[in-house]
């Protein structure tokens, strides 16, 4: 709808044009119109950390909630499992996944996912051992309601709040992590439009004198990042307060 022209479309002859009426950002090497790949690259650029995010936030809590109203030896095993992923930095595994099962977006994706799991579980664990200690607990519990209703539909409403912050400032991080792996040509490949690919696709304009690509991309990531973390920040201050 805002884009002016094709992501894709290549004009040699138009190559590293400054600014103007038709290229509100210039092109790049390629006569690619910088503005509109810019806002084209905002799908993937989005699109992977929200996956990531939604997947983690799903199984991190339930394994949370799990943990938290079963605990004895199942809480141990959850606990053990967690600290085993948490000794592997996400990046880290991001990069195995593309080696094992090749670039493009869903393989660092999936990896990234998993990874993120331990960190939204550990938090979300804590909030709800917490709510699982209340009293109102057990006069549900002795009034008969299932293990299964009482999470659904006690345990889980309470923790939502904090499930909601840090599944805000995870998309942050998750960004930043998928940028950085396109940014290194294992992520999503040319000719697509994604902020950290236009970051390392601009390098080499970058030293002959046209930053614009590289410079609006990574000020994007900047922004979006910023955006995510404060408005995580302000949902977790809400959620304290609200208890």
């Amino acid at each position: 709808m805002f884009a002016p022209h094709s992501p894709s479309a290549t004009d040699i002859l138009g190559a590293n044009l400054t600014a103007s009426g038709d290229h509100l950002l210039g092109t790049d090497p390629l006569g690619r119109d910088i503005y509109s790949r810019l806002l084209y690259g905002a799908r993937l650029s989005l699109l992977g950390p929200a996956i990531v995010v939604c997947a983690a936030t799903l199984f991190g809590t339930s394994l949370a909630i799990a943990s938290a109203w079963w605990g004895g030896r199942l809480d141990r095993v959850i606990a053990r499992g967690v600290d085993v992923l948490f000794a592997f930095p996400a990046l880290l595994v991001a990069i195995l996944a593309v080696a094992i099962f090749g670039h493009g977006l869903w393989a660092p994706v999936v990896a990234l996912a998993i990874a993120y799991t331990p960190y939204l579980a550990r938090v979300v664990r804590t909030v709800a051992v917490r709510e699982r200690s209340l009293p109102y607990i057990d006069a549900l519990h002795l009034a008969g309601l299932s293990g299964w209703r009482i999470c659904t539909r006690h345990i889980l409403p309470n923790v939502l709040p904090m499930v909601r912050a840090q599944a805000t400032i995870g998309f942050g991080s998750a960004l930043v992590d998928l940028a950085g792996i396109s940014f290194l040509g294992l992520g999503v490949q040319a000719p697509d439009a994604e902020w950290g690919l236009m970051v390392s696709d601009g390098r080499s304009a970058l030293l002959n004198g046209y930053p614009m690509e590289s410079i609006s991309a990574g000020f994007m990531i900047i922004v979006t990042v910023v955006a995510f973390n404060v408005l995580g920040e302000r949902l977790a201050q809400r959620s304290e307060v609200d208890r």
